[in-house]
């Protein structure tokens, strides 16, 4: 293996990682929201991306472990990542079409917003978080995504996708304030899922045709 090979699976897993916490969610329409008011977007930001790593890193664990004991069920992954994958590029492209924006019930209106204490605000943001169903069928999907890079490639892949939610989730909690504005429009949403629809598109045709 050489330099490059590391760097192509970090690289896929930075892709994969951001196109699918990259969407207007309950969760990324929290983190705005704190980044807004300026109150405690460090833990926010910290909660979330650590969250993220420890499911990437329990989904890398749990394929690797399955493709160990049984190596045909790597076929059967490929597969089923390849069909979750196009089938998330296609609602991505749905979202694109019928684009969504932040509306004022995103934003904080009272004084009572702006003070409310850590804990709740760490006990919030872990429920959406941890509660959201969806979250576990993406960490499947990078597990199956990670075991088909190989080892001890399947880390690099793993440590990039944990980098893509670090990445995002400081850009929208610090960035929030200057951000509002663009989040704002649903033309800016429309372009954000489509560049998903394309990322994730692209991504399951690869893994079906095995490259």
């Amino acid at each position: 293996m050489t330099f490059s090979d590391f760097f192509n699976s970090a690289g896929l897993g930075l892709v994969t990682g951001l196109g699918l916490i990259v969407a207007i969610g309950a969760q990324n329409a929290f983190v705005l929201r704190q980044g807004i008011l300026g109150k405690h977007i460090g833990a926010v930001v910290a909660v979330c991306a650590l969250s993220d790593a420890i499911l990437i890193a329990a989904g890398v664990l749990g394929t690797g472990a399955l493709i160990a004991v049984a190596p045909a069920a790597v076929v059967i992954l490929r597969f089923v990542g390849a069909a979750f994958l196009m089938a998330y590029a296609v609602l991505a492209a749905r979202r694109a079409l019928r684009p969504q924006s932040l509306d004022s019930s995103d934003t904080p209106s009272t004084d009572a917003d702006a003070k409310r204490g850590l804990a709740a605000v760490l006990t919030t943001v872990l429920a959406l978080t941890w509660l959201n169903p969806h979250v576990y069928l993406d960490i499947a999907l990078i597990g199956s995504l990670a075991s088909a890079q190989g080892s001890p490639l399947q880390w690099w892949f793993g440590a990039g996708a944990m980098l893509g939610s670090v990445l995002w989730f400081s850009s929208l909690g610090f960035g929030a304030r200057f951000l509002r504005g663009f989040f704002a429009r649903p033309t800016s949403w429309r372009i954000l899922d489509g560049g998903i629809a394309v990322t994730m598109g692209a991504l399951g045709a690869g893994l079906a045709l095995g490259a």
